[in-house]
């Protein structure tokens, strides 16, 4: 299952290519996140900080075909991926992005990503998602670690606003998304381009106010 590629450039010029049952963390922020992420824990895998060795494994699971579809073309090596990693550290430390490792239980390395995207942190608002290998899909990492990660960006980041977009043809993104309970707000028309094909975008948003006061999820349809 994937979402949202980040959004921003690499040093080289061009575009850097690029989850129940446990306690919330509440809306009262705690230690600051850019000095460090936490480790999350949830059912079967946890969300840490994303190190170098994970490169390899983030190469094997989110370049295939049925990974990549609907998300912006990832890097084509592991030394792409070792780059994203150390932008990825310097972007947190500057307070505009924090991707967290989906790391299952057993395993030392990561299998996905959850990521939150904060241009301006002025404005409270950042735009979120997910990628993460096939192998996995289905197995409910999406929906315990996305709690964690709403929860973390509200609780820690302390965001107003969460929004995501997602291909309208990725069925399974946008149905996890309402799952969620987020809203879809609108379809933004040809608004995604991938191999040369633009495709139409449903924009989903969660709010702060929303979620501390857990509001039942809400069903949508996309036209």
């Amino acid at each position: 299952m994937e979402m949202l590629p980040y959004h921003v450039e690499d040093e080289l010029g061009g575009r850097a290519h690029l989850w129940d049952l446990l306690p919330t963390f509440g809306p009262a922020a705690t230690e600051d996140w850019r000095t460090g992420l936490p480790v999350l824990v949830a059912p079967g895998f946890i969300l840490r900080e994303l190190e170098i060795a994970d490169a390899p494994t983030l190469f094997e699971h989110l370049t295939t075909e049925e990974v990549a579809r609907f998300i912006s073309p990832p890097p084509t090596s592991v030394a792409g991926f070792e780059k994203f990693i150390n932008w990825a550290h310097r972007q947190r430390t500057a307070g505009h992005y924090a991707c967290f490792a989906v790391v299952p239980i057993g395993q030392a390395t990561a299998v996905g990503i959850f990521q939150i995207s904060m241009p301006d942190p002025q404005k409270q608002v950042a735009e979120w998602g997910f990628a993460l290998g096939k192998a996995y899909w289905g197995s409910g990492i999406f929906l315990a670690g996305a709690k964690r990660i709403v929860d973390f960006a509200f609780g820690q980041m302390g965001l107003v606003r969460l929004e995501a977009r997602s291909a309208v043809l990725n069925g399974r993104g946008n149905g996890a998304l309402n799952k969620l309970g987020a809203v879809l707000e609108t379809v933004l028309r040809g608004s995604f381009e991938r191999n040369g094909e633009k495709l139409d975008q449903a924009l989903w948003s969660i709010s702060a106010d929303d979620w501390w006061a857990g509001g039942p999820a809400r069903t949508a349809t996309i036209h």
